[in-house]
């Protein structure tokens, strides 16, 4: 026999034998090959399958699979060979594939129509399916963003001859999560630059996803060089920003994020700009039992301290409210500290010394007239008492 007619029965075995397999089926196999479009698959003695690369893929466009791995997939074509696929298409999906797909948690496309109570309603091929809330996503998110959309989601429950049937998205985006998630930790170091997406804003920070579910926490001190005294005036669940990693504890599982640190610190030259004795105008941001804390400029925070105020301690918050410009002048500069110290007292003091030093001026031109004057008063009168 020639090796033509070696292949061509091989193809032809190979053939009928992919017959025998009904579209819809369930295999598992191995993967005996990878190329660039296709990968092979030996189911055993139903022979060699394909599948896409495309379906061997996670989100990011990594292979999820290598050589020698077991995987479970859906044939969706016998026509040439058998071809195969890690999900049920949203149209496809008979009851049968249904049932088979909750049997083996092979994830499966649903489009999500509507909200009902406690979830969503699920399309998937001519079946409704139940998502409850908590499993539509691992973040929260408004409930119109997901109408419309079309998911893989995994069969939960399977009842009443699939007349009753929960889907849950959350749990293969977990899974996704968990094959990934020490990758990513790996490769998040201290100094490193990173996209992020807000999940959460509280009092103190907000926590950013950095991939496949790995944390770490803004904290509010870093999110601006100027003081955030209500972090969910600057970020929202949902906001995808570019952070810095200030610290990694990998005992403690812990991220420390930084985003004011990609911009310029405000106190790089500070000490030549603001020099001692300078006169210079401040905005009130706090008054504390120790002093007034007023922003020079964003980020440039100097301390008015009680002594420097000019006024009791008892009349500090009436006479400097926040939110209020006043001048202020530089008493000292610590850059090194990122510590100023100012004085609204010299101000005043300045002031006074001012209008005195202007009085004395008009005094001193005023007098030479005086004298003048008097010096002419005492001539007249000698003058009238020499005559008598």
């Amino acid at each position: 026999m020639s090796e033509e007619t070696e292949d061509f029965a091989t193809l032809f075995a190979a053939s009928v034998q992919a017959k025998r397999i009904e579209k819809g089926q369930t295999l598992e196999g191995t993967v005996v090959a990878i190329g660039p479009e296709f990968a092979f698959v030996d189911v055993g003695g139903k022979g060699e399958a394909t599948i896409a690369i495309d379906e061997l893929k996670d989100a990011g466009g990594a292979l999820e699979v290598k050589v020698g791995d077991r995987i479970q997939a859906v044939v969706t074509s016998t026509d040439g060979g058998l071809t195969l696929s890690r999900k049920l298409a949203l149209r496809a999906a008979t009851e049968r594939q249904l049932e088979d797909a909750a049997r083996s948690g092979l994830p499966v496309e649903g489009r999500v129509e509507r909200e009902v109570k406690g979830g969503f309603e699920v399309r998937i091929g001519g079946r409704r399916a139940f998502c409850p809330f908590s499993q539509i996503d691992i973040m929260r998110a408004e409930s119109s963003a997901h109408h419309g959309r079309v998911y893989e989601f995994r069969i939960t429950e399977y009842k009443d001859g699939g007349r009753n049937i929960v889907v849950s998205r959350r749990a293969l985006l977990e899974e996704k999560q968990r094959a990934t998630a020490a990758e990513v930790r790996r490769s998040i170091a201290a100094g490193a630059v990173v996209p992020g997406r807000v999940i959460s804003v509280r009092e103190f920070g907000a926590f950013v996803d950095l991939g496949a579910g790995v944390q770490g926490l803004l904290h509010v001190s870093e999110i601006g060089w100027s003081r955030v005294s209500d972090p969910s005036q600057t970020l929202k669940p949902g906001d995808e920003i570019i952070v810095k990693v200030l610290r990694v504890d990998d005992d403690r599982q812990r991220i420390a994020l930084g985003l004011k640190q990609l911009t310029a610190d405000p106190w790089t030259g500070v000490a030549e700009k603001y020099a001692e004795g300078q006169l210079c105008v401040a905005r009130v941001t706090r008054v504390e039992r120790f002093g007034v804390l007023a922003e020079l400029e964003p980020g440039i925070t100097g301390l008015i301290p009680m002594p420097e105020t000019g006024v009791k301690e008892s009349d500090v918050a009436n006479a400097f409210p926040v939110g209020m410009d006043i001048p202020a002048i530089v008493l000292e500069v610590d850059q090194a500290g990122r510590r100023i110290r100012l004085s609204a007292k010299a101000v005043q003091d300045a002031r006074d010394a001012q209008e005195l030093r202007e009085y004395t001026e008009r005094a001193d031109a005023e007098m030479p007239e005086r004298f003048g004057s008097l010096a002419d008063k005492l001539r007249g009168a000698l003058s009238s008492r020499q005559k008598q």
